[in-house]
Parts: C-alpha cells; sequence; structure tokens
C-alpha cells in the first residue's frame, strides 16, 4: 500500500549546501530560517495558538537525498564514514520514505510563515508536518543512545583579521548573526572524520550569500580565511 503527501511549506534557511549543516538541530543556535506554508496552510488559521509555543517539531523530506532503491544499511558521519549500522539505528539522511525530523526553536508566528532558529536544514527543504514540542512528553529521563551519548566535541575557531572584518561587515548587511553562525558550524568539524588534511587543504559553504573558506593549520584547529559574496 502506497500513500501521498504534500509539502505544508518550504524552508528559506541559511545553508545553500549540504556541507557544513550541522549533523543534528540545536547544536548552531545562530543558524536561522523561515519556513514559508503554502495553500490552503498560509492563512491565520492554521497557526493560530503556535505563539504560545517555544519549540516545533518539523518532518521533512531529505529532497537531495531522495533515492529509489531503500538502503538497509547505512555508513553515519559520527561513526567516521567507515562503520556501516542498520538504518533504523541512525538518523542517517539515506532513509525509507526521506523523511527526517527535527526539533527547532519558534521565533515568530506570522500569517503564512514561522521564523525559526537552530535548524540543520538545507535551503528548499519541503516540511510534511509541523508539531508543538510538548516538554513533559517529549523530555525522557534516562533515555539513552550509546552510539551518540553527547554532541560533538567542538574545536577552536580562529579568524583571519581580514576574514573576521569580512564576515561582520556581510552580517550587518544581512542582519543576521553570520560570525557566530560561522564559528557554530565549524567549531563541529564538518568535514568527513575519515579525513585528516594538511594545511595547505582548503574548505568551502555557503552560508547565506556569502562563500566562507577555511582550513585546518593544525591538529585540532580551524582557521577561516575568508567571507566573500557568493559566485
Amino acid at each position: 500500500m502506497s500513500y501521498n503527501v504534500s509539502p505544508v511549506g518550504f524552508v528559506r534557511a541559511c545553508f545553500k549546501e549540504k556541507f557544513a549543516i550541522p549533523r543534528q538541530p540545536q547544536l548552531a543556535p545562530a543558524a536561522r530560517g523561515v519556513l514559508e506554508l503554502v495553500a490552503p496552510f498560509d492563512s491565520g488559521e492554521a497557526v493560530q495558538g503556535l505563539e504560545q509555543v517555544s519549540h516545533v517539531w518539523l518532518l521533512f523530506l531529505f529532497h537531495q537525498a531522495l533515492e529509489d532503491k531503500p538502503r538497509l544499511k547505512v555508513r553515519p558521519p559520527r561513526l567516521g564514514g567507515n562503520t556501516s549500522m542498520g538504518v533504523f539505528a541512525t538518523r542517517a539522511t539515506h532513509r525509507p520514505n526521506g523523511i527526517g525530523q527535527s526539533v527547532v526553536k519558534l521565533d515568530k508566528v506570522e500569517p503564512g510563515r514561522l521564523w525559526i532558529s537552530g535548524i540543520d536544514l538545507l535551503d528548499g527543504t519541503p516540511v510534511l508536518d509541523i508539531k508543538p514540542y510538548v516538554p513533559y512528553a517529549d523530555i525522557i529521563d534516562g533515555a539513552t543512545n550509546s552510539i551518540a551519548s553527547s554532541a560533538p566535541q567542538l574545536i577552536p575557531v580562529q579568524w583571519l583579521k581580514t576574514a573576521l572584518q569580512q564576515a561582520q561587515g556581510h552580517a550587518q548587511r544581512l542582519d543576521e548573526p553570520l560570525v557566530a553562525l560561522i564559528e557554530q558550524c565549524l567549531a563541529q568539524d564538518p568535514r568527513p572524520a575519515y579525513q585528516t588534511p594538511g594545511p595547505e587543504r582548503e574548505y568551502g559553504a555557503q552560508f547565506w550569500d556569502v562563500d566562507v573558506r577555511w582550513h585546518y593549520p593544525q591538529a585540532g584547529m580551524i582557521c577561516v580565511l575568508e567571507v566573500i559574496p557568493a559566485k
């Protein structure tokens, strides 16, 4: 038996590509976006009461990772990308039906728009449903997960003086906490865990409409090299 689902809206987000997106929500509080609802959910009636809620669950599609053939085992990035596990033991993007879930902070509610932060969602992500976060039911005392028992260990982020000045200028233009966003995302070390690049190798990702480039001057340290308009 098959079912058809349709998005209730689409996310306009700070992340324009998959690389450097936090691997879970809430790890980068400065990561912000807007969920733009589509008809008939773009009226005030559909969001009435959400102003009383601080966080919401979003059920969404990994729209850039949809596959015709389901995977039974995946290689989670958290385990270095070299260890396979059953798909249902992970939150990998390659999933049956391509469905993901994230709990995000609800900053503002408008008819047709929800302003959200702490997101781990790619720009253009289709959202299938929105559910209010209910603390007494969603917080489970004593819950365990030995695969992912704690948040990723953060590494220091340094800046070239010119790169920091560039980021501050773009932050003012965008009216977004761009410096904090870059630091929070890069501190989680977005590269695959099996890579140990030399200081000459540079990495890059787009946040909002700027390209950010960085490298690893030494093990366990990141240095931001430049923040320039995206091409």
